[in-house]
């Protein structure tokens, strides 16, 4: 993934009320001015980090003309270390938003912020669990006696995998590492976690490395989450919808045309590498069409997946003050509404 993206989960801080105080975001880079985009208004969304091959089919949208086949005048404002992703929603300077992950918007909840998941890029997220030949992690009993490699924003994550499987963590010895591989390549780790997609940061650990997505591990989660506030969903759903639909299509050029939807990415944002892009193309496909998208179509997810999430970080502490109920932090209108232009496709093939 463009960018370093490793250190993505739940890396935001939230803070209580006061969040519609907080002054817009600046501006993000135009994309799509249409002709008769004045009487549909402009939407920006707000993203979390810099754009990458997780936002392939949002900048297919932009460039197969899609949001303004929807009427659509949209702005991208990507985020960043320093960016702020839900402050511009809030304040209504973004239409929507976009977290890395699902825990994100479940922390803001919990600390009040109205906001809620409308739609879900990746069926998975892409965190994972990168080991050697030499001292493999194939599964879940593979976990007991190792070290882990962990960036400290997101050791939450290897404790539900323990919590979920019911391993005691005095059995897994967890280290403190930062974002790049050279624990693993040295051997001061046996495993690191890390983003699956970031393929160029992880080739230097070999081509014959074992990687375990933390969906293999018990854990489930959803990527690339797409949320607005509770008065938008309710006064202009359809416009939501409309942006998703679009995003839909995109997604589903991208399917279809992989190699050409990587050169289109690259083309807007040459600061991404294209020998990496087109390697790692594939995979990203795979995390974001599986046998449910092919029944419910591109950005759907599961309320009782969401009610297992929220139940499984509850139990390792991470809603100290109550975690917040699922009926608070999404909602299947926008879903509903945009069902016709969302493709239903499978994962490709190998």
């Amino acid at each position: 993934m463009s960018g370093n993206r490793d250190f993505e989960l739940n890396r935001r801080t939230f803070v209580k009320g006061g969040m519609a105080a907080v002054a817009a975001a600046s501006a993000g880079m135009q994309l799509v001015l249409t002709p008769g985009a004045k009487a549909a208004g402009k939407v920006v969304i707000q993203y979390d980090w810099l754009m990458s091959n997780g936002q392939i089919g949002d900048i297919a949208a932009v460039a197969n003309g899609y949001f303004k086949d929807a009427g659509l005048e949209v702005e991208f404002s990507p985020g960043g270390p320093n960016a702020s992703t839900v402050p511009p929603v809030i304040s209504g300077a973004a239409q929507l938003g976009q977290f890395s992950e699902t825990p994100q918007l479940y922390s803001a909840r919990a600390s009040g912020v109205p906001i809620k998941i409308i739609a879900c890029g990746f069926r998975t997220g892409p965190y994972a669990l990168t080991s050697k030949p030499a001292k493999p992690i194939r599964s879940v009993a593979d976990l007991k006696g190792k070290k882990i490699g962990i960036q400290p924003t997101a050791r939450f994550v290897i404790d539900e995998i323990l919590a979920k499987n019911g391993i005691d963590p005095s059995e897994v010895t967890i280290v403190n590492v930062g974002f790049d591989k050279a624990p693993l390549v040295r051997g001061d780790v046996d495993a690191i976690g890390g983003w699956i997609t970031n393929t160029q940061a992880l080739s230097v650990v070999g081509y014959d490395r074992i990687d375990l997505l933390v969906r293999d591990l018990g854990l489930s989660s959803y990527a690339d989450v797409y949320f607005a506030t509770d008065a938008a969903i309710e006064k202009d759903p359809e416009t939501l919808a409309k942006f998703i639909g679009a995003v839909g299509k995109g997604w589903g050029w991208v399917h279809a045309n992989p190699q050409e939807a990587v050169k289109k990415m690259v083309a807007a944002y040459p600061e991404m590498d294209l020998g990496w892009e087109e390697k790692t193309v594939n995979l990203v496909l795979k995390l974001s069409f599986d046998g449910t998208t092919a029944k419910d179509g591109w950005g759907t997810f599961h309320p009782a997946s969401i009610e297992e999430q929220l139940a499984l970080l509850d139990k390792v502490g991470q809603y100290p003050n109550g975690r917040p109920a699922a009926k608070d932090v999404y909602t299947t209108k926008i879903l509903e509404l945009s069902a016709a232009d969302r493709p239903k496709l499978d994962a490709p093939a190998a």
